[in-house]
């Protein structure tokens, strides 16, 4: 099933087990911010990116380093070096994922990050290191951005896709045959908001985090947190501003954001977390949102 009608989707929703696959990655990769700088593309549909000069390119890289670290103590953590010709490179989960078996390589809307999407040694690694079948959407007209775009609750192969210029419903459609999911509910986004994952996580099947003001239609929300109960947790606008949607779960009980995101969290909200079983685990991130992303971006996941 894909669908825009969120009640069948919810419907639908409701008689899928947590079967469909690991909840979480067994590996993550990263992409180094070697020439991390404001791409004026980019910046074109992302509000959250800051001016050119609001960009520290050192404290970025070592921002980074401490990521992987972090990283590193839940899963297995791996980076590719950066290049001076993709400064969005650092946010390669919308360029590329996995599921279990395949790589998927996406089409990004702007052109200075579709050549991201030729990375040879990336591309590599996926075929010729773990025998990954690929498929490749990137030379198609439709832009679908991957993991940015489209939130999986992988433990019940469900999709949550926002609409916008980063995505259409073709290129929707074109991710929920390649992810092989069992269901996708497509949603436009809030105008000025560009990824789905940036007002929605979905945290290793056991809980979600929901900014409502970041869709268009505030119902679309409200079954998406019907879905996820009790557990679902509704932002609020200063939370959804310092990222704290664009989180992501590894490991078995770890729930990942920047500082400034978990910094944000009203009492109310890391409670939410405590009940759900997920541990909060946060790293210092704010030269890397200077680019309009924050933690949950810049993660690659290998199933």
């Amino acid at each position: 099933m894909i669908t825009r009608d969120a009640q069948a989707f919810a419907r639908m929703a409701a008689d899928c087990a947590a079967d469909f696959g690991a909840a979480t990655a067994r590996a993550a990769f990263l992409v180094a911010p070697e020439g991390f700088a404001r791409a004026e593309q980019s910046a074109q549909d992302n509000r959250y990116m800051a001016d050119g000069d609001g960009f520290d390119p050192a404290r970025a890289l070592a921002q980074h380093r401490g990521l992987q670290r972090a990283l590193s103590e839940a899963v297995p953590t791996l980076c590719f070096a950066g290049r001076e010709d993709t400064p969005d490179a650092v946010f390669p989960n919308n360029v590329f994922a996995t599921a279990p078996g395949r790589c998927i390589v996406g089409r990004m809307r702007h052109e200075v990050r579709r050549r991201e999407a030729a990375r040879a040694d990336i591309r590599g690694f996926f075929a010729e290191v773990l025998g990954y079948r690929e498929i490749d959407l990137s030379l198609q007209p439709h832009p679908c951005e991957l993991t940015g775009s489209l939130v999986i609750d992988r433990a019940r192969g469900l999709g949550y896709c926002g609409l916008s210029e980063r995505c259409d419903e073709a290129g929707a459609a074109l991710m929920h045959r390649a992810f092989g999911l069992r269901a996708t509910l497509m949603f436009d986004l809030a105008a000025g908001e560009y990824h789905a994952n940036v007002v929605l996580a979905v945290l290793g099947g056991r809980a979600a985090l929901i900014s409502p003001r970041g869709f268009a239609d505030p119902a679309v929300a409200a079954a998406i947190a019907h879905i996820h109960a009790p557990h679902a947790i509704e932002l609020e606008p200063g939370e959804h501003a310092a990222f704290a949607a664009n989180a992501i779960a590894l490991g078995t009980d770890q729930v990942w954001m920047s500082q400034g995101a978990a910094d944000s969290l009203r009492p109310a909200s890391q409670a939410a977390l405590e009940r759900a079983g997920l541990r909060l685990r946060a790293v210092p991130l704010d030269a890397i949102e200077a680019g309009g992303g924050s933690l949950r971006c810049c993660v690659g996941e290998i199933f």
